[in-house]
């Protein structure tokens, strides 16, 4: 066991710093942030004056060389329009952004996985094929079209719930969350059901699936001829060889949950660390971009990292096949 987490730490390592390379070029190769952060109409002395001072005179490899070193320290950079850490900005709007992806993560465990079970047990049901039908819907139909449809319905129309901002918030140690308030749940609750309605197909196909191949194995058909209540076979036998996969699936799509949030977030105001970014490419904030892109490299990275010891816990296999290699 101890080897296999050793292993995973050091390869997360080395795409830590793949990425890094990727990012910090990518983004460095793009636009000019100095016709952004000087006027049209300022001299030449006062140009080299803002590029000297942000470091944008140096060759691409040393800024590189002297982002990797602040880094390590925990320093990504100084944002070119605020003029603050930029680590700083993404970290003091990143509490919205997993609020919002923490919401539609659970709404997609509660959702999607009864659903999906109860579609995989009764599959010619008629409510199981409108449950199916209903989560291709959900693959199909494009998330800022969504958005949009939701707050012409709920707070255009019918006028149930605020389409935009983050409303009250209360501190939960030391952190501003929205969910502890009503009129703060009211105006999480659009943007967390939109961008949860990708995740919540996606758990009650894999649910499915999980259910219609592990209900015909031997071991149910023993723990039926042992007489175990229905409830039991579900809860206790099924239930917990079906997780792994949906563990699995879970761990990498809470990434891109906080990854891929930016739509959401654009659509209903909601300010997160990606709205942040979409204005900051907007101004080419590159620090900020950076950042943010590094951040979400790590998150990611983290997140297989926990998934790929949660799955060697629940299927020893994984742990003999990596002593193996």
């Amino acid at each position: 066991m101890s080897v296999y987490v050793i292993r995973r730490f050091l390869q997360s390592g080395v795409v830590i710093l793949v990425m890094s390379v990727i990012v910090f070029f990518g983004v460095n190769v793009v636009g000019d942030p100095v016709d952004m952060l000087v006027s049209p109409e300022a001299d030449q002395a006062e140009i080299e004056r803002v590029i000297t001072s942000f470091g944008l005179d140096k060759p691409v490899w040393q800024q590189y060389g002297i982002f990797v070193m602040n880094g390590v320290k925990g320093d990504l950079g100084r944002s070119f329009i605020f003029g603050e850490s930029a680590l700083k900005l993404i970290l003091q709007r990143m509490p919205a952004t997993l609020e919002l992806a923490f919401m539609a993560l659970f709404m997609a465990i509660l959702i999607g996985i009864p659903l999906g079970l109860y579609a995989g047990l009764r599959p010619d049901k008629v409510s199981s094929k409108v449950i199916m039908a209903g989560s291709i819907l959900g693959f199909s139909l494009p998330t800022f079209w969504v958005g949009i449809m939701m707050i012409m319905v709920f707070a255009v129309i019918l006028g149930w719930l605020p389409s935009t901002g983050r409303g009250d918030t209360l501190d939960l140690f030391g952190v501003p969350v929205s969910f502890l308030t009503l009129d703060g749940l009211s105006h999480l609750l659009l943007p967390a059901t939109n961008l949860a309605l990708l995740k919540i197909s996606l758990v009650i196909r894999l649910t499915r699936a999980g259910t219609r191949e592990v209900i015909h194995m031997d071991f149910i058909k023993f723990a039926r001829a042992k007489g175990l209540s229905p409830s039991r076979i579900v809860m206790v036998h099924l239930f917990k060889n079906i997780m792994i996969p949906v563990v699995t699936v879970l761990g990498l799509e809470f990434g891109s949950l906080i990854a891929f949030s930016v739509v959401t977030e654009t659509v209903f105001a909601w300010p997160g660390a990606g709205k942040l970014l979409i204005d900051s490419i907007q101004q080419l904030d590159r620090p900020i971009i950076v950042a943010y892109l590094m951040i979400i490299v790590f998150l990611f990275v983290i997140i297989n990292l926990v998934v790929d010891i949660l799955y060697s816990v629940l299927d020893p296999r994984v742990r003999l096949q990596a002593k193996t290699a």
